[in-house]
């Protein structure tokens, strides 16, 4: 097997189209699995989506159980625990798939990710057998209860406290969670508290456990269907067994699993992005105004092309991110005492990556489903039309698993770790590109397909460079407290991960299947990245001003020129065609 790719590498390095995974490389498993899904959803979830809605009694618990006799809910963990032990593209593939059941998505994502996944890889050999059949079967519902009033984003200001008790057989834990996704549902449950008010610990709670009360629904804007309240605990006595982990690394149970739930939100938000479009398609073809079907217009083709473009961006980086997860998991012993810690902190090696899958998905399907809401027009407005209801369950997923801003502040802070430490060689990027600068830039000349493209997404690396290297040298530590110039580095990393994932994908599909096969995609490559370069340029631009005046700005922006220097396609006209592809099967399409 070859060498592991880096987390956060893509920044300094050329990667391959050979050692990127993308949809095209689905075996007949994940096929396979894929269709299971999707009939699922059709055939048992969307007949009943109005009662998951209203919240009737076991309606949404009732699938969930369902789900778990047909394998959806345990296809990370092990066999020998009762689960299918599928592969990381398998989950990636149900993620997507069920996130057209709305809501009850939402309870799947809970339960099967960070609900159950703390236990596979930080519990006891006793605690996994304990508790992983019943989760992987369905026949227990988990929850993850780590938010508080006072410690949303903050996750380490705490206040829930767990002391010994007199006997020494248990903890007594007192405080609140809220916002706690099957809250109301759940069986198991993984909470933190300190210990002594001061060791941060993970712990299993039992629903039946003396102490532990469930507050009333929240009401919500979206998601409606799923459950979310408050967890309380009241010298909740939980057996000291039921520690998760380690006293006082409770962290590490909790940042990690983050991790597994960003890159899984990711997939979720392509999912919902395909049904938005789909649902959006077909009314535009309807919809007659003007004597025509509002799809012949080119406001409305230059939407569609929109929706069907960032999608299949994000689809791509999504894959790619699951691909490389794979292919750390495929190292492993997987049956070592330690095999769920070591996926666990092998996860984490990819933090950036999840991070950007977190961000992408999310601000993309904020995207798509408010044009399809436009489409729409007034009937978008109207609780008769599905598009209404996709537009308010988006909106959670910027603040689920650490909100959007969160996320930006974790993806420079962990390059900047990761550079420190000597794992990737970015500061000595950032003084090479400086001497490079200096010189007269001659571009490469080449005719081949996404040439220019691929050209400008290795310059845009270098913007990031100077100005994650300008930033570094000018604040040093102080950096941390410069949110708005880490933001902007944060936007430049995802967006030059999100290009380079569609170039390489297209390229994939050039080599094993042709170029006609991949024109579409091509055509998407093109357009991603000639809407992309301005605003690149403009972050860059905003960002320097902020940090450098006079000479030294001068000197700056001309290298950036230097750097942007991009002339773009028509993409009027590609975009066009691209709304035509999507018309022409009424659904998200990548090769026509």
């Amino acid at each position: 097997m070859s060498e592991l790719i880096k987390g956060g590498a893509f920044l300094i390095s050329k990667a391959t189209p050979e050692r990127v995974f993308t949809p095209e490389d689905f075996d007949d498993l994940h096929r396979m699995v894929s269709e299971t899904v999707s009939s699922f959803v059709k055939e048992k979830v969307l007949p009943v989506s109005a009662a998951i809605e209203k919240m009737e009694d076991g309606v949404a618990v009732g699938l969930m159980r369902q789900m778990g006799e047909l394998d959806f809910l345990g296809s990370d963990i092990p066999e020998k625990y009762g689960g299918s032990e599928a592969d990381k593209i398998t989950t990636l593939v149900i993620t997507e798939q069920l996130s057209r059941s709305g809501s009850l998505s939402v309870a799947y994502g809970a339960h099967t990710g960070i609900g159950t996944l703390p236990i596979l890889f930080f519990g006891t050999e006793e605690q996994k057998q304990k508790y992983l059949p019943d989760l992987a079967s369905g026949r227990k519902i988990a929850a993850y209860a780590l938010t508080e009033a006072e410690a949303g984003s903050d996750a380490m200001n705490s206040k829930t406290r767990a002391v010994r008790s007199a006997d020494g057989k248990h903890y007594i834990l007192n405080g609140s969670k809220q916002f706690i996704t099957n809250a109301s549902w759940a069986d198991v449950i993984v909470t933190y508290a300190k210990i002594d008010g001061e060791h941060f610990t993970a712990f299993i709670v039992e629903r039946n456990t003396p102490g532990v009360s469930i507050g009333p629904e929240e009401h919500k804007m979206g998601i409606k269907g799923s459950s979310t309240c408050s967890v309380i605990f009241e010298d909740a006595l939980v057996p000291v067994e039921n520690l998760l982990h380690k006293e006082g690394k409770g962290h590490q149970v909790a940042f990690n699993i983050l991790n597994i739930g960003r890159y899984k939100l990711g997939a979720g938000c392509v999912g919902a992005c395909k049904l938005a479009l789909e649902l959006s398609a077909k009314y535009a073809q309807e919809r007659q105004q003007f004597n025509m079907p509002i799809a012949k217009f080119g406001l409305i083709k230059s939407k569609i092309a929109d929706m069907n473009i960032r999608t299949y961006v994000s689809e791509s980086l999504c894959y790619r991110i699951g691909g490389l997860i794979q292919e750390m998991v495929e190292t492993l012993d997987l049956e070592s005492e330690d095999a769920g810690q070591k996926v666990g902190d092998g996860i984490q090696e990819y933090a950036i990556e999840c991070s950007i899958a977190k961000i992408h998905g999310s601000e993309m399907l904020d995207f798509v489903v408010d044009e399809g809401v436009q489409i729409f027009g007034g009937y978008g407005y109207s609780q008769e039309y599905p598009i209404e209801q996709a537009y308010r369950d988006s909106r959670i997923n910027r603040i689920f698993e650490g909100t959007n801003e969160i996320n930006r502040l974790i993806i420079p802070a962990t390059l900047m770790r990761k550079a420190q430490k000597g794992e990737i060689p970015l500061i000595q990027a950032a003084m090479k590109l400086q001497e490079e600068l200096l010189m007269p830039m001659m571009p490469e000349e080449s005719d081949a397909p996404l040439a220019r493209e691929e050209q400008m997404i290795e310059n845009l690396k270098k913007v990031f460079l100077m100005v994650s290297g300008t930033a570094a040298q000018k604040f040093g530590e102080k950096l941390a407290r410069e949110q708005e110039i880490l933001g902007r580095m944060a936007d430049m990393v995802c967006e030059v991960f999100a290009a380079e994932s569609a170039l390489l994908r297209a390229r994939k599909i050039m080599a094993s299947k042709g170029a006609e096969a991949a024109a579409l995609a091509e055509k998407m490559t093109v357009c991603y990245v000639s809407d992309l370069t301005p605003r690149f340029d403009a972050w860059a631009r905003e960002t320097i001003a902020a940090m450098e005046e006079g000479d030294t700005k001068r000197t700056l922006f001309a290298a950036l020129r230097k750097l942007t220097r991009f002339e773009p396609e028509n993409v009027f006209k590609l975009k066009r065609e691209i709304a035509d592809a999507v018309y022409a099967v009424n659904k998200y399409v990548v090769m026509s």
